[in-house]
């Protein structure tokens, strides 16, 4: 079953995060080949590094052109349309925590399926989900999600690895894929809701040297 939904989850995963790609274009005022442009890279990024790393070779984009067409479609979809949201950072937040929870735990299962450990997997899952907007944010000389304090990777770790156990431990993989994505959207968007972050550190002075 999950085999059949699998390709599907994908594709939305990738409109969505094509969508996010495109607002990020429509808050730096580009024209539709630059709309396209990061609709693609962030659709296409972490799923790129994913197959690399993998040995899946040609990478999934490149045997399946409509995913191509899909990505393109959704970032010219928003460039007409990103006028109407009246808060594009807050609704790129949202569209990239589902592309984000999607990824995590699609490229955890493609990884699986494609015989990784299962650590492995769920390393992969945060690089399928996560990879893609960090090309999306030096693109567009935007501090990468990643690096700012607020819960983002530790949200897809998470989604990723909730999969993981549950299907090794012998649960469904549908009931185990619904269970992941909603651990990662449920952190992520408590994080976006109460402002959750991990501490950061905090530099301290130098000792000085003993012998001064």
């Amino acid at each position: 079953m999950l085999e059949q939904w699998l390709p599907w989850l994908d594709m939305a995963g990738i409109a969505v995060f094509a969508a996010s790609g495109a607002l990020v274009a429509s808050r730096k005022e580009m024209d539709a080949v630059g709309f396209v442009l990061l609709a693609c890279v962030t659709g296409f990024g972490g799923g790129t590094l994913r197959d690399l790393l993998l040995g899946n070779t040609p990478v999934f984009w490149l045997r399946a052109p409509e995913v191509v067409g899909v990505a393109a479609a959704a970032g010219l979809l928003v460039f007409f349309i990103a006028h109407r949201v009246e808060n594009r950072f807050r609704a790129l937040l949202w569209a990239d925590a589902v592309g984000l929870s999607l990824f995590a735990v699609a490229g955890a299962e493609i990884a699986l399926e494609a015989g990784a450990a299962p650590w492995a997997a769920v390393l992969l899952g945060v690089v399928t989900a996560t990879f893609g907007g960090i090309i999306r944010d030096v693109i567009s000389n935007e501090v990468p999600l990643i690096l700012r304090r607020e819960i983002y990777v530790t949200a897809a770790a998470a989604g990723a690895a909730g999969f993981v156990v549950l299907t090794q431990a012998g649960l469904w993989r549908e009931p185990a894929f619904a269970l992941g994505l909603l651990t990662c959207f449920t952190i992520r968007a408590l994080a976006l809701l109460r402002g959750w972050s991990l501490p950061a550190y905090k530099g301290r002075p130098g000792r000085e040297h003993p012998d001064r």
